[in-house]
């Protein structure tokens, strides 16, 4: 009967009996066919009726000779009695038409509809085709926009929606940081100490024939010098002065070049950098350790994968981003606060309200977990390969919703601005102290980012410091960020400060106050940064209004 009612997987207008594409947000349901209010019950019943004739064929709820009255009678009291119960539970959220569903009418109702056209464009762009795409938005603290596009699970035509669990990639880097620094508020950790104060089965590493010290500090700053997917160390370090002398015009081309100005090259170099971008994720997801099935009982046992490899840089001299020298950080943080890793980072969850973050395994069932997708050779969307991420846990293996992060980010924005006001007397304390979250996000010296070239790594995240080099110019914002990227899943959580931090006074005015971002798909290898921003960019201008 319920077939007859309505398709489980589209949502119909009885205004417009059209069939809008499958999207899912946080103030509408999937499973409501959608009521005008241009029209009473009545009318809504009899339009959805021709609706899904048009789509399902007549009823089979005909009189016949060979069935009695009595069972079709009863058979219609059943029937009013699920469109009674349909109707009633589903009154409140169908009184939104499609219009009002995708013209947000509230205060940020121009920056939602910009927003979701650009998100829109993520999934087709450039042959991406995400399959699911979940995206976030919060505006001094408080959710504003989240909305799920596609579906979370293709065969099943599972949609996304803001409760979808997926995978946030590189994102657990910021959480395993933020986990650090609470133990060195504590005590706990000496950031400048050796490794092996805490994690004695790392061995003392040497760097052409020199004993060399690996501290936590360098590991959150990606200074230590241990590899990272890649194992052929000579490799990593020429394919780094090969970028190196590209990056740099030799004098005869740049001769050359001023000799050939009417014949200028038809290809943009931001379009050519962008492929080279894409090119260079996609050989990075070749690496064989990407892949792993093998399960480490500890993060300790994690390390033998890379422990007895040579360093490819000396630590503190070039920047390396490396999951594998998260692993050894887990390794630490493990040992400082005297508890398996696992359970000192689901204890920081709680804390945090992040109740739907949980550990990338296979066996325990997760509700709204998504499936995962990439690319083959011939083009085609088709399910990733099972893999096992206990080997990096801290650099890429938690799940998350985009409602977690935006409570994260939020909560080290929090800390990051108490420290700009005067008098704090009367506010709660921040998950970090101002002083930690200060220095988390101040940019360290010999880093880089790939994903923001205006910017440097910090500890545990990407900064972009406030810039603006000349009148009625460029003007560059203060704002920091973190992508990920792992097998069937890419992810950014981005936080946009405001540019000035008001006193708050009362309940009018409050803290964290700027933007949060963050977008999670189930497609590796997506670029998410320069969206993130500009959403960001999108919402501050209401903002500001």
């Amino acid at each position: 009967m319920s077939r007859l009612l309505y398709s489980p997987f589209k949502r119909f207008c009885v205004k417009c009996k059209d069939v809008p594409a499958v999207t899912a947000r946080c103030y509408s349901s999937l499973l409501t066919p959608t009521r005008c209010p241009q029209l009473s019950k009545q009318q809504t019943f009899v339009v959805l009726q021709q609706q899904q004739r048009k789509c399902f064929g007549p009823s089979r709820l005909i009189t016949s000779r060979f069935y009695s009255s009595s069972k079709f009678w009863i058979g219609g009291i059943g029937a009013g009695i699920v469109l009674a119960l349909v109707f009633k539970y589903h009154t409140d959220i169908a009184e939104l038409s499609c219009e009002e569903d995708f013209q947000h009418t509230g205060r940020y109702g121009a920056a939602i509809q910009v927003s979701r056209d650009l998100v829109q464009r993520i999934k087709v762009q450039d042959e991406v085709g995400a399959p699911g795409l979940v995206v976030g938005v919060s505006v001094d603290g408080s959710q504003v926009w989240c909305e799920g596009f596609g579906y979370a699970d293709l065969e099943n035509r599972v949609p996304c929606g803001p409760e979808t669990v997926l995978r946030i990639a590189s994102i657990s880097k910021p959480l395993t940081t933020a986990a650090a620094a609470r133990l060195w508020e504590e005590g706990k950790l000496d950031l400048d100490a050796p490794v092996q104060k805490y994690v004695p089965e790392f061995p003392q590493k040497q760097f052409e024939g020199e004993d060399v010290t690996l501290t936590p500090r360098l590991i959150l700053s990606h200074l230590s010098g241990i590899r990272h997917y890649e194992k052929d160390a000579k490799k990593v370090r020429e394919d780094r002065e090969k970028a190196k002398r590209t990056l740099k015009l030799p004098g005869k081309e740049e001769k050359s070049l001023s000799e050939n100005k009417e014949n200028p090259k038809t290809e943009d170099s931001s379009t050519k950098s962008k492929e080279n971008k894409q090119a260079h994720k996609k050989k990075e997801f070749e690496q064989e350790e990407y892949y792993l099935k093998d399960s480490f009982e500890s993060v300790i046992h994690a390390l033998d994968l890379f422990k007895d490899d040579t360093l490819v840089f000396k630590p503190g001299t070039t920047f390396l981003y490396s999951t594998h020298a998260f692993t050894l950080l887990s390794a630490v943080v493990e040992r400082a606060a005297g508890q398996r890793f696992l359970d000192h980072m689901m204890k920081m969850f709680r804390q945090l309200g992040m109740l739907n973050t949980v550990p990338d395994e296979n066996d325990p069932i997760i509700y709204n977990r998504s499936r995962f997708y990439h690319f083959n050779k011939k083009g085609r969307i088709v399910n990733c390969p099972y893999v096992d991420n206990s080997y990096k846990w801290a650099g890429g293996g938690f799940l998350s919703t985009v409602g977690d992060l935006l409570l994260f980010g939020n909560a080290l924005l929090y800390s990051y601005q108490v420290a700009n006001l005067k008098d704090c007397t009367d506010l709660l304390p921040g998950f970090l102290k101002p002083e930690t979250a200060q220095t988390l996000w101040a940019p360290v010296d010999k880093t880089e980012a790939s994903w923001d070239k205006d910017g440097l790594y910090a500890q545990g995240w990407l900064v972009v410091e406030k810039e603006q080099k000349y009148g009625q110019c460029r003007s560059r914002r203060h704002y920091v960020s973190h992508t990920g990227g792992a097998v069937g899943a890419s992810s950014v959580l981005l936080v946009l400060p405001s540019e000035t931090v008001q006193q708050p006074e009362g309940l009018t005015t409050a803290l964290p106050q700027g933007i949060v971002v963050t977008i999670i798909t189930n497609m590796q290898s997506v670029g998410l940064n320069s969206a993130a921003l500009k959403i960001a960019h999108e919402f501050d201008k209401t903002r500001g209004l």
